[in-house]
């Protein structure tokens, strides 16, 4: 693994994230000999199957949230069963954040839980979702409410595949990387806000940096709370209103990375932290972000009325007794969670 950066998950068991160009490659000398089945889409299957090595079928799927649900889940279970998938077999997620989440559920169920293999294709997987072991699909009452914890067993964070990416796609990881970098600190934020454009030209060394620098933060709160019982909480800054805008419009019509960029504007006005909310709209406009409510209703006017954004949160799995909870940022790196916002302030956030 000559080149590539390892970062180790001190969870319970404990893995490696591999990090760097080429990095795909080095997933077939870890699953070995062991029976394998790759879960990817489509489009992923075309690019970047071929990347990995591995002589093992695949099982393709819907791309993005339509992957989402308990029909898809049990037909790749189903396959799991065809393939002969015993106790010994690894499962190998190939795509962004939603194939991870399908295929961790499913190997989490599939007799009784069998190792996976994260190999993110997208920047939004790469810096968030890849990495802690959450698994899940949507119901019809909101986003990721069924699902487990289920650590991989090793991440292959693969920059080059990024090249790839249809241009929304790229943009959605943005919006996890303001969150990471807010979240890191001054120094990370302001990093970000001098190099939007090497970003936006998806250079290999600035790309590289993000990658590693959400990684390894994500790493360390992961390993502090691998349940999410306190501190971990702090990853779902602006979570609470994105998952409410993903839900309230139809799962996958606002990319996740999108949502979540408005997601944390709308919690720093909610914290009544307006100078820090307009720092962050104007990062996220040099990004190329959605960066407001507002802008959002222009480009989708139906379903983000601000009674169906309440009625959504009020299932979010943050909450307490239909209550949300949210994580409150004070400045950068100096963060809250599990505050509660009374409802006019909320309401007034979401006019």
């Amino acid at each position: 693994m000559s080149g590539l950066v390892s970062i180790e998950v001190h969870q319970e068991p404990s893995y490696r994230v591999h990090v760097g160009v080429g990095a795909l490659g080095a997933a077939a000398a870890f699953v070995g000999s062991r029976n394998a089945a790759i879960v990817t889409d489509a489009r992923v299957r075309a690019l970047h199957v071929g990347r990995l090595g591995l002589a093992a079928p695949v099982v393709e799927v819907p791309r993005g949230e339509d992957a989402k649900d308990f029909a898809t889940l049990e037909r790749v279970l189903d396959a799991f069963a065809h393939h002969g998938l015993d106790r010994s077999s690894v499962v190998v997620a190939l795509g962004g954040g939603a194939i991870g989440d399908l295929a961790g559920l499913a190997a989490s169920l599939y007799m009784r839980g069998i190792a996976f293999v994260q190999c993110p294709t997208t920047l939004l997987a790469q810096v968030d979702a890849s990495v802690g072991g959450k698994t899940a699909v949507n119901l019809r009452a909101g986003k990721n409410l069924a699902g487990a914890f289920h650590p991989p067993s090793a991440v292959f964070a693969d920059a080059g595949v990024l090249a790839t990416l249809d241009p929304d796609d790229f943009l959605s990881g943005l919006g996890e990387v303001v969150k990471s970098a807010l979240l890191d600190g001054e120094e990370f934020t302001a990093w970000l806000e001098g190099h939007a454009q090497a970003l936006l030209r998806r250079d290999a060394d600035a790309v590289a940096h993000v990658v590693e620098r959400c990684v390894r933060l994500k790493a360390r709160l992961v390993e502090r709370d691998p349940r999410e019982h306190g501190e971990r909480k702090v990853l779902n800054l602006g979570h609470t209103f994105a998952h409410a805008i993903e839900q309230a419009t139809g799962f996958g019509r606002v990319p996740h990375g999108v949502a979540v960029g408005v997601g944390v504007a709308l919690a720093l006005r909610a914290g009544e932290n307006v100078v820090l909310a307009q720092r962050v709209e104007r990062l996220l406009a040099s990004l190329g972000l959605v960066p407001t409510l507002s802008e959002l209703r222009r480009r989708i006017p139906s379903g983000l009325d601000g009674r169906s954004l309440v009625a959504a949160m009020r299932l979010d799995k943050k909450g307490a007794s239909g209550r949300p909870r949210f994580v409150v940022l004070d400045a950068p790196g100096a963060v809250r969670w599990d505050v509660e916002l009374s409802d006019e302030r909320v309401q007034r956030t979401l006019a």
